[in-house]
Protein backbone atom coordinates (compact mmCIF):
# COMPACT_ATOMS: atom_id res chain seq x y z
CA UNK A 1 0.00 0.00 0.00
CA UNK A 2 1.27 3.48 -0.93
CA UNK A 3 0.68 5.95 1.91
CA UNK A 4 0.18 9.51 0.67
CA UNK A 5 0.33 12.87 2.42
CA UNK A 6 -1.48 15.86 0.85
CA UNK A 7 -0.41 19.46 1.54
CA UNK A 8 -2.84 21.94 -0.02
CA UNK A 9 -4.61 24.93 1.52
CA UNK A 10 -7.89 24.26 -0.32
CA UNK A 11 -10.12 21.74 1.48
CA UNK A 12 -12.07 21.03 -1.70
CA UNK A 13 -8.88 20.16 -3.56
CA UNK A 14 -7.73 17.85 -0.77
CA UNK A 15 -11.10 16.13 -0.69
CA UNK A 16 -11.07 15.66 -4.45
CA UNK A 17 -7.59 14.18 -4.40
CA UNK A 18 -8.51 11.86 -1.52
CA UNK A 19 -11.56 10.63 -3.36
CA UNK A 20 -9.56 9.84 -6.50
CA UNK A 21 -6.73 8.11 -4.65
CA UNK A 22 -8.79 6.16 -2.12
CA UNK A 23 -10.70 4.57 -4.99
CA UNK A 24 -7.53 2.77 -6.09
CA UNK A 25 -6.51 -0.60 -4.67
CA UNK A 26 -2.98 0.35 -3.71
CA UNK A 27 -3.07 4.03 -2.62
CA UNK A 28 -4.41 5.57 0.59
CA UNK A 29 -4.29 9.15 1.85
CA UNK A 30 -3.10 8.96 5.45
CA UNK A 31 -2.11 12.56 6.13
CA UNK A 32 -3.26 16.12 5.33
CA UNK A 33 -1.98 19.66 5.87
CA UNK A 34 -3.22 23.07 4.79
CA UNK A 35 -0.07 25.10 5.47
CA UNK A 36 3.64 24.64 4.95
CA UNK A 37 4.28 24.66 8.69
CA UNK A 38 1.74 21.90 9.27
CA UNK A 39 3.16 19.86 6.41
CA UNK A 40 6.71 20.00 7.79
CA UNK A 41 5.53 19.15 11.30
CA UNK A 42 3.43 16.16 10.20
CA UNK A 43 6.13 14.75 7.93
CA UNK A 44 8.66 14.93 10.77
CA UNK A 45 6.48 12.77 13.02
CA UNK A 46 4.91 10.34 10.55
CA UNK A 47 6.06 8.18 7.67
CA UNK A 48 4.66 8.42 4.15
CA UNK A 49 5.68 6.99 0.80
CA UNK A 50 4.62 9.96 -1.32
CA UNK A 51 3.75 13.59 -0.58
CA UNK A 52 1.58 15.73 -2.83
CA UNK A 53 2.76 19.30 -2.25
CA UNK A 54 0.99 22.40 -3.54
CA UNK A 55 3.59 24.94 -4.61
CA UNK A 56 1.38 27.86 -3.45
CA UNK A 57 0.80 27.56 0.29
CA UNK A 58 -0.49 30.49 2.39
CA UNK A 59 2.39 30.70 4.86
CA UNK A 60 5.47 29.48 2.99
CA UNK A 61 6.53 29.05 -0.60
CA UNK A 62 6.21 25.42 -1.70
CA UNK A 63 9.82 25.28 -2.88
CA UNK A 64 11.02 26.30 0.60
CA UNK A 65 8.76 23.67 2.17
CA UNK A 66 10.09 21.09 -0.28
CA UNK A 67 13.71 21.88 0.61
CA UNK A 68 13.01 21.54 4.35
CA UNK A 69 11.13 18.27 3.91
CA UNK A 70 13.96 16.80 1.84
CA UNK A 71 16.35 17.70 4.67
CA UNK A 72 14.12 16.00 7.24
CA UNK A 73 13.05 13.02 5.12
CA UNK A 74 15.44 12.71 2.14
CA UNK A 75 13.85 9.44 0.99
CA UNK A 76 10.30 10.80 0.84
CA UNK A 77 9.10 11.13 -2.76
CA UNK A 78 7.54 14.58 -3.18
CA UNK A 79 5.26 15.21 -6.13
CA UNK A 80 4.69 18.94 -6.59
CA UNK A 81 1.23 20.04 -7.67
CA UNK A 82 0.54 23.45 -9.16
CA UNK A 83 -1.81 25.54 -11.25
CA UNK A 84 1.25 27.38 -12.55
CA UNK A 85 2.70 27.07 -16.01
CA UNK A 86 5.14 24.15 -16.09
CA UNK A 87 7.65 26.31 -17.96
CA UNK A 88 9.86 27.27 -15.00
CA UNK A 89 8.29 26.13 -11.74
CA UNK A 90 8.78 22.48 -12.66
CA UNK A 91 12.51 22.91 -13.21
CA UNK A 92 12.94 24.73 -9.90
CA UNK A 93 10.93 22.05 -8.06
CA UNK A 94 12.95 19.20 -9.57
CA UNK A 95 16.24 20.95 -8.79
CA UNK A 96 15.05 21.41 -5.19
CA UNK A 97 14.52 17.66 -4.81
CA UNK A 98 10.99 16.95 -6.07
CA UNK A 99 10.40 13.52 -7.57
CA UNK A 100 7.99 15.00 -10.08
CA UNK A 101 5.79 17.91 -11.06
CA UNK A 102 2.12 17.70 -12.03
CA UNK A 103 -0.35 20.36 -13.09
CA UNK A 104 -3.56 20.27 -11.03
CA UNK A 105 -5.55 20.21 -14.25
CA UNK A 106 -4.04 16.87 -15.23
CA UNK A 107 -6.38 13.90 -15.60
CA UNK A 108 -6.95 11.74 -12.47
CA UNK A 109 -5.39 8.75 -14.22
CA UNK A 110 -2.19 10.77 -14.72
CA UNK A 111 -2.09 11.56 -10.99
CA UNK A 112 -2.34 7.87 -10.07
CA UNK A 113 0.37 6.93 -12.57
CA UNK A 114 2.64 9.69 -11.22
CA UNK A 115 2.21 8.56 -7.61
CA UNK A 116 2.93 4.92 -8.43
CA UNK A 117 5.96 5.96 -10.46
CA UNK A 118 7.59 8.15 -7.80
CA UNK A 119 6.70 5.63 -5.06
CA UNK A 120 8.77 3.06 -6.94
CA UNK A 121 11.79 5.37 -6.87
CA UNK A 122 11.49 6.84 -10.36
CA UNK A 123 10.96 10.45 -11.40
CA UNK A 124 7.77 11.65 -13.06
CA UNK A 125 7.76 14.43 -15.63
CA UNK A 126 5.34 15.35 -18.40
CA UNK A 127 6.59 15.64 -21.99
CA UNK A 128 6.60 19.45 -21.60
CA UNK A 129 8.81 19.26 -18.52
CA UNK A 130 11.07 16.69 -20.17
CA UNK A 131 11.65 19.17 -23.00
CA UNK A 132 12.46 21.94 -20.53
CA UNK A 133 14.97 19.67 -18.79
CA UNK A 134 16.58 18.85 -22.11
CA UNK A 135 16.83 22.56 -22.91
CA UNK A 136 18.38 23.28 -19.50
CA UNK A 137 21.37 21.09 -20.40
CA UNK A 138 22.52 23.90 -22.70
CA UNK A 139 25.29 26.18 -21.51
CA UNK A 140 24.43 28.87 -18.99
CA UNK A 141 24.89 31.53 -21.68
CA UNK A 142 21.93 30.06 -23.54
CA UNK A 143 19.64 30.21 -20.53
CA UNK A 144 17.09 33.01 -20.01
CA UNK A 145 18.15 35.69 -17.55
CA UNK A 146 15.34 34.82 -15.12
CA UNK A 147 17.07 31.51 -14.30
CA UNK A 148 19.65 33.44 -12.27
CA UNK A 149 16.95 34.71 -9.88
CA UNK A 150 16.67 33.11 -6.46
CA UNK A 151 13.46 31.20 -5.71
CA UNK A 152 12.14 34.13 -3.66
CA UNK A 153 13.03 36.64 -6.38
CA UNK A 154 11.41 34.46 -9.01
CA UNK A 155 8.25 34.17 -6.92
CA UNK A 156 8.17 37.95 -6.45
CA UNK A 157 8.63 38.45 -10.19
CA UNK A 158 5.64 36.23 -10.98
CA UNK A 159 3.46 37.95 -8.37
CA UNK A 160 4.31 41.43 -9.67
CA UNK A 161 3.67 40.27 -13.24
CA UNK A 162 0.28 38.86 -12.21
CA UNK A 163 -0.79 42.34 -11.06
CA UNK A 164 -0.09 42.15 -7.32
CA UNK A 165 1.06 45.31 -5.55
CA UNK A 166 4.07 45.34 -3.23
CA UNK A 167 1.64 45.48 -0.29
CA UNK A 168 -0.23 42.43 -1.63
CA UNK A 169 3.02 40.53 -2.07
CA UNK A 170 4.22 41.56 1.38
CA UNK A 171 1.06 40.12 2.96
CA UNK A 172 1.08 36.95 0.82
CA UNK A 173 4.72 36.11 1.50
CA UNK A 174 4.74 37.27 5.13
CA UNK A 175 7.54 39.71 4.37
CA UNK A 176 7.96 43.38 5.17
CA UNK A 177 7.24 45.86 2.33
CA UNK A 178 10.89 46.92 2.56
CA UNK A 179 12.07 43.35 1.93
CA UNK A 180 9.76 42.98 -1.06
CA UNK A 181 11.09 46.27 -2.44
CA UNK A 182 14.63 44.91 -2.13
CA UNK A 183 13.63 41.77 -4.07
CA UNK A 184 12.02 43.95 -6.75
CA UNK A 185 15.18 46.06 -7.05
CA UNK A 186 17.32 42.93 -7.38
CA UNK A 187 14.99 41.54 -10.06
CA UNK A 188 15.14 44.72 -12.11
CA UNK A 189 18.93 44.83 -11.81
CA UNK A 190 19.47 41.17 -12.72
CA UNK A 191 17.04 41.26 -15.64
CA UNK A 192 18.30 44.66 -16.81
CA UNK A 193 14.83 46.20 -16.59
CA UNK A 194 13.80 49.69 -15.51
CA UNK A 195 10.27 49.47 -14.13
CA UNK A 196 7.24 47.26 -13.47
CA UNK A 197 5.86 47.73 -16.99
CA UNK A 198 9.02 46.30 -18.50
CA UNK A 199 9.00 43.53 -15.88
CA UNK A 200 5.44 42.53 -16.80
CA UNK A 201 6.24 42.52 -20.51
CA UNK A 202 9.30 40.40 -19.81
CA UNK A 203 7.28 37.85 -17.79
CA UNK A 204 4.62 37.57 -20.51
CA UNK A 205 7.22 37.24 -23.27
CA UNK A 206 8.94 34.43 -21.38
CA UNK A 207 5.62 32.70 -20.55
CA UNK A 208 6.10 33.04 -16.80
CA UNK A 209 2.49 34.14 -16.33
CA UNK A 210 -0.66 33.06 -18.15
Amino acid sequence: MIHVMIADDHAIVRQGLKQILNETEDIRVTGEAETGFQAIKIVRHHDFDVMLLDISLPDRNGIEVLKQIKKDKPNLAVLVLSMHNEHEFAIRALKAGAAGYLNKQSAPAQLVIAIRQVASGDKYVSPAVAQELANSINSDSDQPLYTILSDREFQTLCLIASGKTLSDISAELFLSPKTVSVYRARILEKLKLNNNSELIRYAIKNKLVD
